[in-house]
């Protein structure tokens, strides 16, 4: 349920970054995201306050690497698409995760003599986490690491509703009213998000139309001018 404080941080980064612009109305929407998510912490059954605090921290690092990613696929002269960038940042990836591998979770797989590496569920995770880097790249080069997040929200909600379901973990109405509200700031800003690119593409047609009666109007005054050189000579 704190993955859902995804949205405030990508924003509050974003905007301190100058990748997005401060607005009041979009602030408060993500206030209320984040009263929502506070009250579905706090209704937590199994509250652990050092797993919150860790959670937190891996939300901002999170957030400050997607709001990275956008600076990097949108910066003017830097052509990079899904795929070049994957060249750059999987080896960056591989070098930082080495080395807690190697101190924290080498030592107790050597200690299992029972481990055996299956190349099978290994193969298939490697594949799915390339796709989803491939797709995130994709996505937040279209249009922002805040509307990725925002959109993600609706596979928190699957999660929860699968670990309810599934695995049977407990799920409070507290919870439930907290994650709603937050869930309820999630549709606004969807919908604000909309009607701003439809106000866009409806400006970006006007200003079209424009052009192209500009053009006409010269065109016109072009061949009035010429007709009138003509009948004087």
């Amino acid at each position: 349920m704190l993955k859902a404080l995804m949205p405030v941080a990508v924003y509050s980064i974003g905007v301190s970054l100058k990748k997005e612009q401060f607005r009041s109305n979009t602030m408060m929407n993500m206030v209320s995201i984040s009263l929502g998510v506070a009250i579905a912490a706090y209704g937590e059954a199994r509250f652990d306050v050092w797993g919150v605090f860790l959670q937190l921290g891996a939300v901002a690092f999170e957030a400050t690497r997607l709001v990275l990613i956008q600076i990097l696929l949108s910066s003017k002269g830097i052509t990079l698409n899904p795929i070049t960038s994957l060249y750059y940042i999987a080896p960056c990836c591989l070098a930082f995760l080495t080395v807690p591998w190697l101190l924290v979770e080498f030592p107790i797989l050597r200690e299992k003599s029972s481990f055996r590496f299956d190349f099978l569920v290994f193969g298939t995770n490697s594949f799915c986490a390339f796709a989803l880097n491939l797709a995130v790249f994709l996505l937040v080069g279209k249009t922002s690491a805040l509307t990725m997040n925002v959109a993600g929200v609706v596979k928190d909600w699957l999660l929860i509703a699968f670990s309810w379901s599934v695995i049977k973990d407990t799920v409070t109405p507290v919870n439930l009213a907290g994650y709603i509200l937050a869930f309820l700031g999630v549709a606004y800003y969807n919908h604000a998000k909309l009607q701003g690119l439809k106000a866009k593409e409806a400006q970006k047609k006007a200003g079209e139309v424009d052009e192209e009666a500009a053009k006409l109007v010269e065109e016109r005054e072009g061949d009035s001018a010429a007709k009138k050189l003509e009948s004087q000579d």
